[in-house]
C-alpha cells in the first residue's frame, strides 16, 4: 500500500496509509498523542521500581522513544516488548526525525538502535531501559501475567476490526498481571464492550488533541 510522510497538528510527522486514510499516529498532533495516551494515563501511574511493558504496534517507535526519555523522570526501570508485524524502513525513520522534534539529540543514537536492532533479541539501550522486538501478529501473543502495563496501539477498528475483538483483549487480559494496565486512543463502544466482557474494568478518559476520549482498562484483582 501506498505510504507517505505527513506532518500532524503539532509539528511532528507520521506515516500515512493512503489506501486507508489512516496514519501511524494522530493527525492532529502525534507528539501530543503519544504524550497524551501513554505517558500521562499510563507510565506515570508508575513510580519507583521497575516494569515489565508490552506495546501492541511498534510502528515508528515514537512511544518506545518517549517512555525511553520519561522513564528516568519516574526512576523507573522498563522491559519493554514490542510487538509488530510489518516494521517500518530505516528511511521512513530518518525521515520522521522525532529526535529532533522533542529536542532530544541525545537519544539520536538511542532511537537508531531501537529500529536497528535484531528481532527476538533483548538489547539493553539504556540503564533503565532494554527492548525485545517481536516480529508477528498481534493474534499470536501468548504470555501470561507477565506485563505491568500494555500500550494499545494497533491500526484503527475502522480499517482493522480483527484487532478490536474480544479474543484480542482476551490475550491482553492473560498477558497482563493483576492490577495491570492497558491503555489506549480507542473510545468506540464496541471496544469498550470488548474489553469488560473478558474481565476488564474499563474507564473513559478525556482524549488527546482531536479526540473527546480515550480508554484505559485495568485487570482487576
Amino acid at each position: 500500500m501506498k505510504r507517505r510522510i505527513i506532518t500532524t497538528g503539532d509539528g511532528s510527522k507520521t506515516i500515512q496509509i493512503e489506501d486507508w486514510d489512516e496514519q501511524y499516529h494522530s493527525k492532529h498532533g502525534a507528539v501530543q498523542e503519544a504524550y497524551h495516551v501513554f505517558i500521562e494515563h499510563g507510565l506515570r501511574l508508575f513510580q519507583n521500581g521497575h516494569i515489565h511493558l508490552l506495546e501492541i504496534g511498534f510502528g515508528t517507535g515514537l512511544n518506545a522513544l518517549i517512555t525511553l526519555m520519561e522513564a528516568p523522570k519516574q526512576y523507573l526501570g522498563v522491559d519493554y516488548v514490542a510487538v509488530e508485524a510489518f516494521p517500518v524502513s530505516m528511511e521512513e525513520v530518518e525521515a520522521l526525525d522525532y529526535c529532533k522534534q522533542l529536542k532530544a539529540g541525545d537519544h539520536q543514537d538511542d532511537f537508531q538502535k531501537m529500529h536497528s536492532s535484531p528481532w527476538e533479541q533483548t538489547v539493553t539501550l539504556t540503564p533503565n531501559f532494554s527492548l525485545l522486538k517481536q516480529k508477528r501478529d498481534f493474534r499470536e501473543i501468548s504470555q501470561q501475567n507477565q506485563f505491568d502495563l500494555i500500550y494499545f496501539d494497533a491500526f484503527g477498528a475502522r480499517v482493522q476490526p480483527e484487532l478490536w475483538t474480544e479474543d484480542i483483549f482476551l490475550k491482553m487480559y492473560q498477558a497482563l498481571k493483576t492490577n495491570g494496565v492497558l491503555v489506549t486512543y480507542a473510545a468506540k463502544g464496541s471496544v469498550r464492550r470488548a474489553m469488560q466482557a473478558v474481565g476488564f474494568t474499563v474507564e473513559r478518559l478525556p482524549g488527546p488533541p482531536g479526540k473527546r476520549e480515550m480508554l484505559r482498562a485495568i485487570k482487576p484483582g
